[in-house]
């Protein structure tokens, strides 16, 4: 039988939260309540906490930043397991791997050989070791202080390390893809089983992690030494370009649409004449037409209610079907 102090006593009391408002943890600022709102500090007791739910059969859910979610205004009758909370403090603890851990091991660092890398990743490149609830902002941010190229795409992305990974996220030409050499994720069975970057089927906004509902506890990658000056200036000049060009004053769960092959979705949904599109207080952007943006007091009904108006205006003008890259929790 499920106990809620059976799981207190896994995360820590003070971890755990009961009737918790999800419009506070996504980026919509929509969703009611859930019944469990629990955020491990350290990744065994992640594990730990999952095995115990699945064993109870409990409904769960696993959250990062919320930054591409819709939640269900009713709430959510289950488990919330979060990876990251905004100014979470974590203390050492013998044994333990903190969910938002980040740790650079540079050449010859003897932690390495450890993951089976190759002679030149072993040689040459950086390898950082990420827990999944790390922002992806955040990584991008420290490893570009410390003269770390190639991750400078991801400066500006909001979610995190977990959901990057399982979304394969991209922005400006650069995906998660392209700099990953492999996860560790979370079976089904419980098992865990670290996954070379082959193996992640990476591919647009889709990898195994979403095909077989696995989930990510960390993920390796590799990085060259660049200039720290060119690095924040790049960082500088995309966050200029997502300011410019996306709605960021208004909340959102990001890029709303998946980009059909051949096609951008935003220039289709302005061109089936639907920018500035709205039901109560949501609506289609007029800044950028792909995104879906709550301008005030927006529900979960009305939010559907556009999407799924969108995608059928779409789908009759132009025959195509405009998936959404926002996933549904109710």
């Amino acid at each position: 039988m499920f106990q809620i102090e059976e799981l207190c006593s896994i995360v820590g009391k003070e971890n755990v939260i009961c009737d918790e408002l999800l419009s506070k943890h996504t980026t919509f600022h929509i969703g009611g309540k859930a019944k469990y709102f629990v955020s491990p500090n350290y990744i065994e007791d992640f594990v730990e906490a999952v095995a115990y739910v699945r064993k109870e059969k409990q409904p769960y859910f696993i959250l990062g930043n919320g930054s591409n979610l819709l939640a269900y205004d009713k709430g959510y009758d289950g488990v919330i397991l979060a990876t990251h909370l905004p100014n979470r403090k974590i203390e050492a603890c013998e044994g333990k791997v903190a969910m938002d851990a980040l740790v650079m091991m540079p050449p010859k660092d003897e932690r390495r050989k450890q993951f089976a890398l190759s002679e030149e990743e072993l040689s040459k490149k950086t390898v950082v070791f990420a827990g999944s609830g790390i922002m992806l902002s955040g990584f991008a941010n420290i490893i570009g202080k410390k003269g770390l190229a190639g991750f400078e795409f991801a400066s500006g992305i909001p979610g995190t390390l977990g959901g990057a990974v399982a979304m394969n996220a991209g922005a400006y030409g650069g995906e998660i893809k392209d700099r990953i050499l492999g996860a560790m994720l979370l079976l089904p069975n419980g098992e865990r089983r670290y996954y070379q970057k082959e193996e992640l089927e990476l591919g647009y906004r889709s990898s195994l992690v979403q095909k077989e509902s696995l989930i990510v506890l960390w993920a390796l990658f590799a990085f060259e030494t660049g200039d720290i000056s060119e690095i924040e200036q790049t960082m500088q000049d995309l966050n200029a370009r997502r300011k410019e060009k996306q709605p960021l004053q208004y909340a959102s769960a990001g890029s709303t649409f998946k980009r059909p092959e051949g096609y951008f979705a935003g220039k289709l949904i302005e061109n089936a004449g639907l920018r500035g599109y709205r039901v109560g207080d949501v609506m289609v952007s007029e800044k950028h037409c792909g995104f879906v943006v709550n301008v005030g007091e927006g529900t979960y009904d009305e939010a559907r209610q556009v999407i799924e108006h969108v995608q059928k205006t779409v789908q009759e003008k132009f025959n195509v079907w405009l998936e959404t890259e926002v996933k549904m929790v109710e």
